[in-house]
């Protein structure tokens, strides 16, 4: 999946699969994580968010399933 960088303390780069809903987020730190069933609508509102970290944290991260794949 092709990600786009993103200027945040936390997440380096973020991309997104419209036809499987899957969201995939690189952190700063290495780790590489898939997120499922994410409504391209909560991409969106991630990519033109003010602060990437903050959205992430309040609709993302404790409400999808996920797979750790880097």
């Amino acid at each position: 999946m092709e990600r786009q960088p993103v200027t945040s303390s936390n997440i380096k780069s973020i991309g997104y699969d419209v036809a499987t809903s899957t969201l995939e987020v690189e952190f700063h730190n290495g780790g590489v994580y898939q997120y499922s069933g994410v409504p391209e609508s909560v991409y969106v509102g991630l990519m033109q968010a003010a602060s990437h970290g903050s959205y992430f944290h309040q609709h993302i991260r404790d409400r999808y399933s996920y797979i750790k794949v880097n």
